[in-house]
């Protein structure tokens, strides 16, 4: 059991390596990819909250961004509620190539997941979310034991 989270770990790094691997092509960085799923299902989203969410340094996602914006892909609009703060949303232009990394996404679960039942995956999918669930109740209780 020690070594399952190892395992997970392993299994994700496996996955966004393969990602990788076929997404080569498409002329974006795995960091820039994620800037863009994570807008696509969350758009509109504050730079820092962004950041926050992809467990990155604000500095960091800012030069992503930039990169991003300077190709079209993301613009930056004021936030009607705090003037120092941006909100992000992908552009029309990034379309066609959220749609191609869609895909290979897709491509690449079909794959990895091939064999395998999709009773197992259910039941896979409940075990992790149930672990996630019990890892942040855990460190909510920490949090407040040491405050």
């Amino acid at each position: 059991m020690e070594t399952l989270p190892f395992e997970i770990g392993e299994t994700a790094h496996a996955l966004r390596r393969a990602f990788d691997r076929r997404a080569v092509g498409l002329g974006v960085t795995r960091a820039q990819w994620k800037v863009l799923f994570k807008l696509t299902r969350t758009p509109e989203l504050r730079q820092i909250e962004l950041a926050d969410i992809l467990e990155i340094e604000p500095i960091t996602l800012t030069r992503i961004i930039d990169r991003l914006e300077e190709a079209g892909l993301v613009e930056r609009a004021r936030d009607p509620d705090d003037r120092r703060a941006w909100r992000l949303h992908v552009t029309a232009k990034a379309q066609p190539l959220i749609e191609k990394l869609h895909a290979i996404g897709a491509e690449l679960v079909a794959d990895a997941f091939s064999g395998i039942d999709p009773k197992d995956i259910e039941i896979t999918r409940q075990v992790l979310a149930r672990a996630r669930e019990n890892a942040g109740r855990t460190a909510s209780i920490n949090r407040a034991m040491n405050q």
